[in-house]
């Protein structure tokens, strides 16, 4: 009895279901895929310009496991294919014939004793780890392995192999192995070191350097005599790989730059990325740090940071956050960010500023003396006072009293907005909470954001000279880390920035006559010195020590200290952190000097002695000063006084004829000024008397250095509770002058040549009044507190 005919509906109707099925597998194997192909963790690794490993940051799951690679170097290319998968370049996925002789082998044998997996199964393998080892596990294997084939080239099938095979212990990977076993590049391998490799993940827990030796030699051998029969290596290449020892341990991996790992790992967590570090420099800056803090520590100083810029890209070339302390010490704190305060490392910033607005001239004299603002008594870090020192001077020098003058001249607050400019991003509250002392390291900064201030500064002050006058809209930029990353400064405009490049250029020419440690002594007498405006600064309690030097072409930073805190006495920025600034200038290479910006540069008649504009009674001489300077104010302490003939005595017309009276031009500073100006100028002369038969004007001739007027004095006791007594100080134009010295109303006592006198008024409101012989008298309220 035969079968009706299916009708043509049914037929179309049973090919349509084949053919949705069809669609259906197909899809499903086109999706069988996973993507991407491996989630498991990976190291966070860095390199220097050069492609040097610099560090690395295990991942997460434990396991030294690096980045994908890009490429397979071809020696291990050669070796892994000839020792797993000699047809890896003909077969599409799988191996037929191989995977049907393991199975018989492993039939007869009653278990697995042969793989028959390809490359390609592996990598699946690789990706699906934690799978059991079951036939029907491999027939999904062998499947993936041909969707693989279809998703990548067999070069990618190899860089996905070589990135996640295993290759003992917890070593993942052939970038991680080649360092971990021979401390090179995978690039740098020899053929015995590729041979070796190839042959470690087929068993990869029973032999690696420095287990199981023997086994290990033999199977490197016997590669390496296969590929010596394939004619991929000649006889001599492989007589040379024969005699290669293998490595008998794992070599650490490099710290060259520990801290900067940790600090890209914070945004770049298991990322493979090169950076701009110079790792010849790196190094130099490692060994340097080492050698000074084995002196540090010996006054109980632990810590160190060290920053070098380049000026033009503000790439980084060399980063240090920390010296090799220990634990106790806190050595994996990275000082680099850390915010301290800032010393006197502000000042170049202030007296830019002045210079900008023609408020200041490069050698101008600023009043150096006791000084009470507000109750704020600032103090040098000697001691001691100039009476009144050239401003190029005073930052030379980085005395306080003249830098807080300076400031409250300028205004704090306006000081403190022009600061935001800089993004120093620790300077963030308002003036009023750092008051006069932000000039003196009463606000916080890092060395970071030093450094870059610093950069800013030099690269306005170069393009400004490689534009033909002009400034670049962003100049005040991030240093910069990662070598994939240039710099867009903006463009070009003919506004300044923040500060024109000729108050740039006068501040940097300050900060080259600073005093150099010892190391540097006389630097401007030999050839091979090099130039370079830099500045100092130790903080309150000598808890910070810093030093920043800037050239044409590098910035180096320099913060010496303790990470918890502590001072200790001998910190300071001259003694503790120049010295090791000026080693790293040592090692770079060295750079010619800022060219002076004509455009932004005038030059000026300025009064030789006080650095103000001349005045028609000045001696003057020329200057190169800011633009702005032209509008500076004129020199006052010029006057014209009318002597006698002989020059010996003032006289005026009460008691000398016209024509018996000189007029010469006399350089004075005010009494106070003078009484300190006048003990390291022994040029400085006083104004003559007057002549005993002339009726004179009234002049001042005496001032109070302490206290001032309306001074408020707690009177603190010493260790034995007895109250300390104060010291009053007047400063007179004539000191051997006889003083009478009264306190409200009852006479002290009377002083020749050294006048002060020491007190101990009761609490409450008292006035102290001083008299000369010749009638002049001056006063001061002053407020007792115990």
């Amino acid at each position: 009895m035969s079968m009706a005919p299916l009708s043509t509906k049914a037929f179309v109707k049973r090919n349509r279901i084949k053919l949705i099925g069809l669609t259906l597998l197909l899809i499903a194997y086109y999706c069988c895929l996973p993507q991407p192909l491996f989630t498991t963790p990976t190291a966070t690794v860095i390199e220097s310009s050069d492609g040097t490993l610099l560090g690395a940051k295990i991942a997460s799951d434990g396991q030294w496991r690096f980045p994908k690679m890009d490429t397979v170097p071809e020696k291990f290319k050669q070796c892994i294919v000839q020792f797993e998968d000699a047809y890896f370049y003909q077969h599409p996925g799988i191996n037929p014939v191989s995977m049907g002789k393991a199975l018989v082998s492993n039939i007869k044998a009653g278990k697995t004793v042969r793989g028959g997996s390809t490359l390609t199964q592996q990598v699946i393998r690789l990706s699906r780890k934690g799978t059991s080892r079951t036939y029907l596990e491999k027939l999904w294997e062998s499947t993936l392995a041909t969707r693989l084939e279809f998703r990548y080239s067999k070069d990618e099938i190899l860089n996905f192999y070589a990135s996640y095979a295993p290759f003992g212990g917890n070593v993942v990977g052939l970038d991680m192995a080649s360092w971990r076993y021979f401390g090179v590049l995978p690039q740098q391998l020899s053929w015995a070191e590729s041979a070796t490799l190839a042959v470690l993940p087929n068993a990869p827990s029973i032999i690696y350097p420095g287990k199981n030796q023997e086994t290990l030699h033999q199977k490197r051998d016997q590669l390496l005599l296969k590929l010596k029969n394939e004619g991929i290596i000649d006889d001599t290449t492989y007589q040379l790989a024969l005699a290669e020892d293998l490595p008998q341990q794992a070599f650490p991996i490099p710290r060259t730059a520990s801290h900067l790992t940790e600090y890209i790992a914070k945004k770049h967590k298991g990322e493979r990325l090169q950076t701009t570090i110079d790792q010849k420099l790196q190094h130099q800056v490692n060994t340097l740090v080492a050698q000074h803090h084995r002196k540090l520590k010996q006054n109980h100083v632990y810590n160190a940071s060290v920053l070098v810029l380049d000026v033009a890209t503000r790439n980084v070339l060399a980063y240090v956050g920390n010296a090799p302390t220990d634990n106790a010490h806190e050595k994996d704190v990275d000082m680099m960010h850390a915010p301290r305060s800032t010393g006197s490392v502000l000042k170049p910033l202030l007296y830019a500023a002045m210079l900008d607005n023609g408020e200041l001239l490069p050698q101008m004299l600023i009043p150096d003396v006791p000084t009470e603002i507000a109750g704020y008594q600032p103090e040098n870090f000697d001691e001691s006072y100039s009476g009144a020192v050239p401003a190029d001077e005073a930052l030379a020098r980085s005395l306080n009293i003249p830098a807080v003058r300076l400031l409250q001249r300028h205004g704090l607050e306006k000081f403190r907005d022009e600061l935001d400019a800089f993004h120093l991003k620790n300077i963030n509250k308002p003036a009023n909470h750092y008051g006069l002392t932000l000039i003196l390291g009463g606000a916080e900064s890092n060395l970071w954001d030093l450094c870059k201030t610093y950069a800013s500064l030099a690269a306005t002050l170069n393009h400004f000279n490689e534009t033909s006058s002009e400034y670049y809209t962003d100049e005040f930029q991030e240093p910069n880390v990662y070598a994939s990353q240039k710099k867009d400064f903006g463009s070009k405009s003919t506004q300044k920035t923040v500060f024109n490049a000729g108050s740039i250029y006068s501040v940097f020419e300050a900060m080259k006559q600073v005093n150099r440690p010892d190391s540097e002594v006389s630097w401007e007498y030999f050839d091979s010195s090099r130039e370079i405006a830099w500045k100092t600064g130790t903080s309150f309690g000598n808890k910070d020590a810093w030093a920043i030097g800037v050239n044409k072409k590098y910035v180096v930073g320099v913060w010496v200290g303790n990470a918890d805190g502590e001072g200790r006495p001998q910190i300071t920025g001259t003694s503790s952190a120049a010295p090791l600034l000026f080693d790293v200038f040592n090692v770079l290479p060295k750079s010619s000097w800022f060219e002076m910006p004509y455009d932004e540069m005038m030059e000026v008649r300025v009064c030789a002695q006080s650095g103000y504009l001349a005045s028609d009674i000045c001696p003057a001489k020329t200057q190169w000063v800011p633009k702005a300077g032209a509008h500076a104010n004129l020199c006052h302490y010029h006057h014209t006084i009318h002597v006698d003939t002989q020059h010996q005595f003032r006289v005026n017309s009460s008691c000398e004829t016209v024509d018996q009276i000189a007029h010469v031009s006399w350089f004075t500073l005010p009494p106070l000024m003078e009484f300190f100006y006048k003990k390291t100028h022994a040029n400085y002369k006083t104004l003559p008397p007057f002549r005993t038969d002339c009726t004179t004007s009234e002049e001042k001739m005496m001032e109070f250095i302490y206290p001032k007027d309306y001074s408020t004095i707690t009177l603190a006791k010493d260790f034995d509770g007895k109250i300390n007594e104060l010291v009053v100080k007047v400063a007179h134009r004539k000191p051997a002058t006889t003083l009478l010295w009264y306190l409200d109303d009852s006479f002290l006592k009377q002083t020749t040549q050294f006048h002060e006198v020491s007190i101990n008024p009761p609490t409450g409101q008292h006035l102290i009044t001083v008299t000369d012989i010749d009638g002049n008298t001056i006063a001061s309220h002053i407020i007792i507190n115990k």
